[in-house]
């Protein structure tokens, strides 16, 4: 089951993001569950795949306005690498980023 303290453990910075959400503690759980089946993620994967860096940065940009509301740090800090990336149209591979963002989103997933 989710907890503040689960997520304290994980490297969330759950004071402030209970904070961004009128410090309502089971509104920010609540908010959280979601996060990991959010299809930002999914969107970031398929677009990256087809080199369509434009999408990708859309997809990206917003999985970071989520991310950084709800202070998930571990997702979130690999989320603002690519999309600065993403944003500059830089022609690499952003695989590296892609499996980060992956295995934090599935440890996340397996805290619910």
């Amino acid at each position: 089951m989710l907890s503040v303290e689960k997520l304290n453990e994980f490297g969330a910075d759950t004071i402030s993001g209970i904070k961004r959400c009128a410090n309502n503690e089971e509104l920010y759980l609540r908010l959280v569950k979601m996060v990991p089946s959010n299809k930002g993620f999914s969107d970031l994967y398929e677009a990256i795949k087809n080199n369509s860096l434009d999408e990708a940065f859309l997809a990206a940009h917003g999985l970071k306005g989520i991310l950084a509301n709800l202070s998930l740090d571990p997702i979130l800090n690999p989320i603002k690498e690519i999309t600065e990336l993403l944003r500059n149209k830089e022609n690499i591979d952003y695989s590296k980023y892609l499996l980060i963002i992956e295995e934090k989103r599935k440890l996340l997933e397996e805290m619910l």
